[in-house]
C-alpha cells in the first residue's frame, strides 16, 4: 500500500514538475488514481512538492472532490439545487437510495457505490440531474434512477450509461455527454457565426493600448454580475509593475441556476481561447489559465484539443500569427468542487495550490494576483464580447444594449417555464418579454442573478435587465404560483450556509442565523421584530464580511422580505401576554431533562 502510495504521488509531482503551486494537479491525480487522498498520501506530497503537510491536508478537506479515506469505485452525486428539487429531486434521492440500501452520504456494503448529495452542476436546464464520476446523467426520474444503479451494478462503467448523444459538440469524440445545449435565441454578440483567426488579426494590427482602447470604447463591463468596466481593469493590470502578468479566465460557473457558459466552453471554445490571448496581448502577458469547474471535467479533453489545434495553426504559443515576437500560451487548471471559487481571489488561492479562502483586497488581482502577479480575472462569455468586439468593431458592440450597460446578456434561464435554455439578449430587455420567450406564463417570483442576486415579484416584472435596473451575471430562475417565496429563499439560506468557508464571524454566523429565523418564521412563531433582525443581520454581512460571499448571501431573505413583504406579515404576530412566541420552553429544557433522568454521565 506504502509503496503504490509513494509511486502514484511520486508520477504526479513529476507531471507537474514538482511545482508546489501545482499542488491542486497533483491531488486531483493522487483522487483518480488512488480513490481518496490518505495519510499516507499527504505525507508524501509534503516531502516531494516541499510543502507543509498541513496546506496539504487543509487543500483535502476543503473540496467537495477530494476524500481523506476511501470511499468507493463509483461516485454518483446527485444535484440538491431549488431547480431540481422543483423537478423531483426528493424522489430520485429516494430512488437511488432506495435501490443501493444506503442514505445519501454512505457507500454500500461491497465498497462499490457511494451516494452524496452536490449543489448545482450546471444543468438546471435539464433537472434532475446528477454526476455519476465525471459523467453527467441528466433528466432523472425516479425509475431512471434505479435503472442507473442497475447498469453501474452489471458493468460498473459510467460511460454506458450514455445512450443517446446530445446535440453539437455534446456529441464530438472528445466529449460523448447526453447533455443538451438549449440555446433557444441566439444573437448578433456571443453566439455569432464564429470566424476563427479574424479577431486575433486584427489586434495585431493594433498597438496593445489601440486594444484597450478599442475594449473601453465598446463599453464593455464585467459579465460576472459586479459590471466593472473591462478596460479599465486590463488597463490597471498594464500599468501595474512587474513583467510577468497573467491572464485568467474564471470558469468555475457554480452560481446555482447558471450553465451559460458550459454552452460557451462547449461551441464556442475559440472564442473564448481568442479573448484570452487578446487580452495578452493588451497586457504584456505570455501565460494564461482557464480555470474550470470540476462538475465541467467531461469537456477537458476537448478544450485540450482545441487548445492544441490553436496552437498548431499559430494562434497560440510563439510568434502567434501574426504578429512576430508576441508569445501567449493557456492551459487549463481544474477545480475540485467549491462554490467560493467563482470569487476571483478564491480562484487565485485556488489556482496556487490553496485552499480557495478569499483575499483580502486591496491589493486587487489586477495590481498583485497570480503568483504576486498582476492578473486580469474575466469570466467566460466577457472574453466572448473581447473575441467580438475586436472582429466587428466597437461601434458594432455599442450600438446594442442601454446607456449604461452596452451590447447583450446571456441568460440561463429555468424553473417553471416551458423553453428552459440560454438565450441572448440585449440590454435593456424587459423581464416580461424574457418570461414571453421562456414560456413563463404563470410566474410569481423571479430568483434573478443566482441565490446572490435578487427575488423579484410581479410589480418588477416591467423592469429591465441591464447594470443600471436589475443586474445579473445571468441566472434566471422562474417560479409559478405553486411555489412559496419565502420556502425558496430558506433553500437558498441553506445552500449559503453549506458554502461559506467559515472564515469571517459575519458569513458564519449571519447565515446561520438568517437560516433559523426563516424556519422559525415559516413554522408560525415569527414575531415582527424578526423581520427588523433580518434587516440588521444582512447589514452586518454586507458591511463586515471579508468576501463577495458573505456581503451578498443574505439576499434571498432581503430580496424576498422587500418583494413578498406581506407573506412574511400574514405569517408574523406580536407575542401575547409578553411571551415570545419563538420560545418553547419544552425545547429549551430538553437536553436538561435529558442529562436529569440518565444521571450526571
Amino acid at each position: 500500500m506504502t509503496t503504490s502510495v509513494d509511486t502514484v504521488v511520486r508520477e504526479a509531482c513529476v507531471s507537474v514538475g514538482h511545482d508546489p503551486t501545482r499542488l491542486m494537479d497533483v491531488a486531483r491525480e493522487v483522487q483518480a488514481r488512488l480513490g481518496c487522498i490518505p495519510p499516507a498520501a499527504v505525507d508524501a506530497i509534503h516531502h516531494d512538492l516541499h510543502v507543509s503537510r498541513a496546506q496539504v491536508q487543509s487543500l483535502v478537506s476543503f473540496y467537495a472532490f477530494f476524500d481523506d479515506h476511501p470511499t468507493s469505485q463509483i461516485t454518483i452525486r446527485v444535484c440538491d439545487d431549488v431547480v431540481d428539487r422543483l423537478a423531483g429531486y426528493d424522489r430520485v434521492a429516494k430512488a437511488f437510495a432506495d435501490e443501493l440500501g444506503v442514505t445519501i452520504g454512505q457507500t454500500t456494503a461491497d465498497g462499490a457505490i457511494s451516494l452524496q448529495r452536490t449543489a448545482c452542476i450546471g444543468m438546471s436546464d435539464q433537472a434532475p440531474a446528477a454526476l455519476v464520476g465525471n459523467v453527467v446523467v441528466t433528466d432523472l426520474s425516479a425509475e431512471r434512477a434505479r435503472q442507473v444503479v442497475a447498469e453501474l451494478r452489471a458493468h460498473r462503467d459510467p460511460q454506458r450509461l450514455i445512450k443517446k448523444l446530445g446535440d453539437g459538440n455534446n456529441a464530438h469524440p472528445l466529449v460523448k455527454a447526453m447533455v443538451r445545449n438549449n440555446i433557444r435565441q441566439a444573437g448578433p454578440i456571443v453566439m455569432s457565426e464564429p470566424r476563427r483567426g479574424e479577431a486575433i488579426r486584427k489586434a495585431a494590427a493594433l498597438s496593445p493600448a489601440e486594444v484597450i482602447r478599442a475594449v473601453k470604447t465598446a463599453r464593455l463591463r464585467g459579465r460576472g454580475g459586479a459590471g466593472f468596466p473591462t478596460g479599465i481593469k486590463w488597463e490597471m493590470a498594464r500599468a501595474a509593475p512587474g513583467a510577468r502578468k497573467f491572464v485568467v479566465c474564471n470558469a468555475d460557473e457554480g452560481e446555482p441556476g447558471t450553465f451559460k457558459d458550459r454552452v460557451l466552453l462547449t461551441e464556442w471554445p475559440d472564442r473564448v481561447f481568442a479573448g484570452m490571448t487578446i487580452a495578452g496581448y493588451a497586457l504584456g502577458a505570455r501565460e494564461g489559465i482557464l480555470y474550470l469547474r470540476a462538475e465541467y471535467a467531461y469537456l477537458r479533453a476537448f478544450l485540450e484539443d482545441v487548445l492544441a489545434r490553436r496552437r498548431s495553426d499559430g494562434l497560440l504559443g510563439r510568434d502567434v500569427m501574426p504578429r512576430r515576437g508576441f508569445e501567449f500560451d493557456i492551459r487549463i487548471q481544474m477545480g475540485a468542487g467549491a462554490y467560493v471559487c467563482g470569487e476571483e481571489s478564491a480562484l487565485l488561492e485556488s489556482c496556487e495550490g490553496r485552499r480557495g479562502d478569499p483575499r483580502n483586497r486591496p491589493p486587487f488581482p489586477a495590481q498583485r494576483g497570480y503568483l504576486g502577479c498582476p492578473t486580469v480575472v474575466n469570466n467566460v462569455e466577457t472574453l466572448c464580447c473581447v473575441t467580438r468586439i475586436l472582429d466587428a468593431g466597437s461601434a458594432a458592440f455599442s450600438e446594442l444594449g442601454s446607456r449604461q450597460s452596452a451590447g447583450t446578456k446571456l441568460l440561463s434561464v429555468s424553473g417553471d417555464v416551458s423553453r428552459p435554455g440560454v438565450y441572448e439578449v440585449p440590454f435593456g430587455t424587459p423581464i416580461q418579454d424574457v418570461l414571453a420567450l421562456c414560456g413563463g406564463r404563470d410566474a410569481t417570483a423571479l430568483q434573478v442573478g443566482g441565490p446572490s442576486g435578487r427575488m423579484v415579484g410581479p410589480a418588477d416584472f416591467e423592469r429591465t435587465i441591464c447594470y443600471d435596473d436589475i443586474a445579473t451575471g445571468g441566472a434566471l430562475v422562474v417560479f409559478d404560483s405553486t411555489r412559496n417565496p419565502l420556502e425558496i429563499a430558506h433553500a437558498y439560506m441553506e445552500f449559503f450556509e453549506d458554502e461559506s468557508c467559515g472564515y469571517c464571524t459575519p458569513c458564519r454566523v449571519g447565515n446561520v442565523l438568517l437560516r433559523k429565523g426563516l424556519e422559525k418564521v415559516l413554522a408560525g412563531r415569527g414575531e415582527p421584530s424578526d423581520l427588523e433582525q433580518f434587516e440588521q443581520i444582512a447589514k452586518v454581512m454586507k458591511a463586515a464580511s471579508r468576501c463577495g460571499l458573505g456581503q451578498t448571501s443574505f439576499n434571498p431573505v432581503l430580496s424576498s422580505l422587500q418583494s413578498f413583504r406581506y407573506q412574511y406579515e400574514t405569517l408574523v404576530a406580536e407575542p401575547a401576554q409578553g411571551r415570545r412566541r419563538g420560545f418553547d420552553l419544552d425545547v429549551a429544557t430538553a437536553e436538561a431533562a435529558r442529562i436529569r433522568a440518565g444521571g450526571t454521565q
